[in-house]
């Protein structure tokens, strides 16, 4: 089975480190629970489910982020580069805890006017602190009912999929039941997709689109940050051929090593035909 990237983007404070943890089952990245972050720069790691199946997750700096100061180009670029197969789900991490703003629902806004209208075939809405819901005997239905309008809307873009996350939770039964939620809804995107991750799709709209604005100030040359992403699409491309030469080479000399004994093999049988005629002689 082939595997599965995710990148995590959202508000600095949401829980995206922590959730990216849950998911990996392991603390991979560092979290800590304060508005500041502690995230500076993408980042990828792996496991490997019980099915075989490899899963990679990204965890981004507060990426789309109306307070974070970096540089949303290189950042979109790494992520790229860092997806080896392509992302195949973008998942939007929110905190109940919280009260969902305007100001949030600008991450979409920011999604949208980057890649289109596309990017919500891949959008999976994470909402964190799960346990605040719990005590207050609330399901994340009744948290969606009481919402603003803003938030129904988003929810109405990537067609009202959600998952809820308690990332402080020492029930590892509890874990496991929301992160194969969250897998379920992965493996529909990519069905519905065909199988084809979304940074293809991003870095084709990308190329084709004229932007306007990027990070709320108004954008003439754009040509550094098509340039950015050219260099990790690329990448990709390079890796992938990487890949499948290194691949080819291995098929190759395993074909080599497997027609050298079968010539050895052969070459004893016939010494021991040999043999056998000379003593029957």
């Amino acid at each position: 089975m082939g595997g599965i990237t995710m990148v995590l983007v959202g508000k600095i404070g949401n829980g995206k480190s922590a959730t990216a943890n849950s998911i990996l089952g392991r603390r991979a990245f560092k979290s800590k629970a304060r508005s500041g972050g502690v995230t500076i720069k993408s980042e990828i790691q792996s496991t490997i489910l019980k099915d075989g199946r490899i899963v990679n997750v990204i965890d981004s700096p507060g990426l789309f982020d109306p307070n974070a100061t970096l540089d949303t180009g290189k950042e979109i670029a790494r992520c790229m580069a860092l997806a080896k197969d392509g992302i195949h789900a973008v998942l939007v991490v929110l905190s109940v805890a919280n009260r969902f703003t305007e100001q949030e629902a600008g991450v979409i806004k920011r999604l949208q006017s980057l890649f289109g209208e596309k990017i919500a075939r891949y959008m999976i809405l994470v909402f964190t602190n799960g346990d605040a819901l719990a005590n207050d005997d609330e399901t994340l239905e009744d948290y969606v009912d009481h919402s603003p309008d803003c938030l129904k809307e988003l929810l109405e873009f990537c067609n009202h999929r959600m998952v809820l996350f308690d990332n402080i939770t020492k029930d590892e039964g509890k874990r496991v039941e929301q992160v194969q939620l969250l897998l379920d809804l992965v493996d529909v995107i990519t069905a519905e997709n065909g199988g084809r991750p979304c940074s293809d799709e991003i870095f084709d709209e990308l190329k084709k689109k004229e932007f306007e604005s990027v990070e709320g100030h108004s954008v003439h040359d754009t040509s550094a940050f098509t340039e950015q992403l050219d260099k990790s699409h690329a990448g990709q491309l390079q890796l992938r051929t990487e890949m499948v030469e290194k691949k080819t080479t291995e098929n190759l000399e395993r074909q080599l090593a497997s027609e050298q004994n079968a010539g050895m093999e052969a070459e004893k049988h016939a010494q021991a035909e040999q043999m056998r005629l000379k003593r029957t002689k």
